[in-house]
């Protein structure tokens, strides 16, 4: 039996597919130009230019007549031996989202993740029991995941954050889903009128922590301001966070490859490929620096070279704020902890430390904690990262 989503999701990934060959041959085609007319006048290099130029013509003229309709032709016959396998498309659909989902999200593409709270990887119901004898002192955690990841990589080898709270101190664990290739901003706002319309809801208040890995820390920050500004209620009833891995100050790997983006754009014959590096989603490049607001990147370039231009957040007030960062060396020295750190996002900027005290976080030192011989993933099922979480979450 074929499921609707499959339908929906060829299509998606037809409209994707066809788009990305004509990106590529439209990246192709100005290299070639660029060659020949650096080339000069010869002979040799005009009959080529004059052989390929209908070349390009016929592939763009064939995407096109498949992007207008002709796919679903080929949908109709293949979509029978579609099937679906949901642990398969859940991780595929959040690479694609979180790589390009801002261009999903603009070109209505099927493909799109829509931000929801999620339980066991269905759509929250306001109708679980969980919620309708709600009695008072109940906890919710809500689990925000990271960059290209999904709610449902909250379970690794077995062991989820949020399934052990509910069974070791009473947690009623909510996991976010959403499509982390937009503005980080994007999201902080989605996710404070998601958390308001949940809270309203509700029979009766409600204590809340989050826990928040890698970039679903700056969602977290950016909800929490963008709440603060619309005078959200949810905000009243937060109590904790807890950043995990969270790049606080941006990652290396990001601005290394605006670099890499701005090599590529200094010679012609290079100028075509770093498009490819443009591919990357308004997400990704959120996380050069950590922008956290509109006014990071709004009337900006997001590909060119700025610098650090973000507005200060503080960490939010009224609530108790953790962090904890790894390191994969198993000894501490500068270019383990400052320049590798866990593989995405070194120590300094996990625990929030910055030069300029404008930007630098504030948090405890009782509030920070640093694991050794751990990576970025290990944060979701190591017991001392647990262990920890469990013990700030008595306080």
């Amino acid at each position: 039996m074929t499921n609707i989503k499959n339908v929906s999701d060829l299509r998606g990934t037809g409209s994707l597919m066809i788009s990305a060959i004509i990106g590529a041959t439209k990246i192709i085609e100005d290299l070639h130009h660029t060659i020949l007319n650096l080339a000069g006048k010869l002979s040799v290099l005009h009959l080529t230019k004059g052989i390929t130029e209908p070349i390009y013509r016929n592939i763009h003229a064939v995407c096109k007549y498949f992007d207008g309709g002709g796919i679903d032709t080929v949908l109709n016959k293949v979509v029978p031996l579609f099937v679906k396998k949901v642990s398969v498309r859940e991780t595929v659909l959040s690479i694609l989202n979180g790589v390009l989902g801002d261009y999903l999200a603009a070109s209505n593409n099927p493909l799109t993740i829509s931000m929801q709270l999620r339980r066991n990887g269905e759509p929250l119901s306001m109708d679980d029991k969980l919620f309708s004898n709600l009695e008072s002192g109940s906890k919710l955690a809500l689990m925000i995941h990271g960059a290209c990841m999904n709610d449902l990589h909250w379970n690794k080898r077995g062991h989820d954050h949020g399934a052990d709270l509910a069974r070791d101190m009473g947690y009623i664990p909510i996991y976010l889903y959403y499509n982390t290739g937009l503005h980080i901003s994007e999201n902080g706002k989605l996710l404070s009128n998601l958390m308001e319309t949940f809270i309203n809801k509700l029979p009766q208040p409600i204590e809340i922590v989050i826990i928040a890995h890698s970039m679903g820390g700056f969602v977290s920050r950016s909800a929490c301001h963008y709440g603060k500004l619309d005078g959200h209620t949810w905000l009243n009833y937060l109590r904790k966070l807890v950043f995990l891995g969270t790049p606080h100050h941006g990652s290396p790997l990001e601005r290394w490859g605006n670099r890499i983006d701005l090599l590529l754009e200094k010679s012609p014959y290079s100028i075509p490929f770093s498009r490819l590096g443009k591919i990357r989603s308004a997400g990704v490049t959120d996380l050069r620096y950590g922008n956290l607001l509109d006014n990071d990147w709004k009337g900006r370039d997001r590909f060119k070279k700025s610098g650090d231009i973000r507005v200060s957040v503080p960490l939010p007030d009224g609530v108790q704020c953790y962090t904890m960062a790894v390191t994969i060396v198993r000894k501490s020295n500068n270019i383990g902890d400052n320049f590798i750190g866990d593989g995405l996002v070194t120590l300094n900027s996990a625990l929030g430390c910055h030069e300029n005290t404008d930007l630098k976080l504030l948090f405890p030192e009782n509030h920070q904690w640093i694991g050794r011989n751990m990576n970025h993933m290990d944060f979701l099922n190591q017991s001392e990262v647990y262990e920890t979480i469990k013990r700030w979450l008595k306080e």
